[in-house]
């Protein structure tokens, strides 16, 4: 297993790491987010970006981008475009969704990327390279909003984005029903103890799969979303609370394991 660092954070090792996304419509409400999010000292901050009014310039989305990164200080910064189809806000080209992660990618003020498997292949060949060449981590990422896929196709979905050269796998589904959760974890704990060489997110969403976003250190999750002043998907819970309840998890399982 080959863990991924970005800045002082290691994914992959110890206790689930907790992502918090900053989602606001305009600049004024972003910044003003920015700075609560910061203050509860989240181990990344997503920026999804496609929350954002002025998505569709490029000079303002990176202008706005410098005033995050200056306002985050070392805490690493993970930026999403979610497309609409995977439960984004916002519905653009392939072609601009190629610019937009080049640009950002170029950048430099990101530690990390999402994009999206389902992404056109020479899209997804071409964002990998610029991200291998700028020293920006990859996190390849699928969402199923209608249902849980069975346990075979959820781990031949992560094994396809280990091979497309992706640094962390990442899989969100929608529960149907308990089984469903239970399969979630099922399929996540196979894949990291038989086949994954890198960090995997997995998680059931909605509240019927809530345990999924706190049980990661036990089943194999290397980090957990957590809302900070808004959700940005169903069925996650207040930093806080998970804070509280992933090391809760964690001073147990050392217990067990001594």
């Amino acid at each position: 297993m080959h863990n991924v660092t970005v800045r002082n954070i290691v994914i992959g090792d110890g206790l689930p790491k907790i992502i918090v996304p900053i989602v606001a419509k305009t600049k004024p409400a972003l910044m003003q987010e920015v700075n609560i999010v910061r203050e509860m000292k989240p181990d990344i901050i997503e920026w999804r970006v496609d929350a954002f009014e002025h998505v569709e310039d490029l000079i303002c989305v990176q202008d706005t981008l410098v005033e995050i990164r200056k306002a985050i200080g070392d805490i690493p910064l993970l930026f999403t475009f979610r497309s609409y189809l995977e439960g984004g806000k916002k519905q653009i080209s392939a072609r601009y969704y190629q610019e937009l992660n080049q640009r950002i990618i170029q950048s430099k003020l990101v530690d990390l990327i999402d994009v999206e498997l389902n992404t056109t292949d020479d899209i997804l060949e071409d964002l990998v390279t610029k991200a291998k060449e700028n020293d920006v981590c990859i996190i390849m990422s699928h969402h199923d909003f209608e249902k849980t896929p069975t346990k075979a196709e959820m781990i031949s979905t992560l094994c396809t984005m280990q091979d497309k050269g992706a640094d962390i796998l990442k899989m969100a589904v929608m529960p149907s029903n308990e089984a469903d959760v239970v399969t979630l974890l099922d399929a996540t704990n196979t894949m990291k103890t038989e086949y994954a060489n890198r960090p995997l997110i997995t998680m059931s969403m909605s509240g019927k799969g809530v345990i999924s976003r706190l049980a990661g250190e036990l089943i194999g999750s290397a980090a957990t979303f957590a809302s900070g002043v808004d959700a940005s998907a169903p069925g996650q819970i207040d930093i806080r609370a998970m804070r509280s309840i992933i090391q809760l998890l964690h001073q147990n399982i050392a217990s067990i394991d001594e």
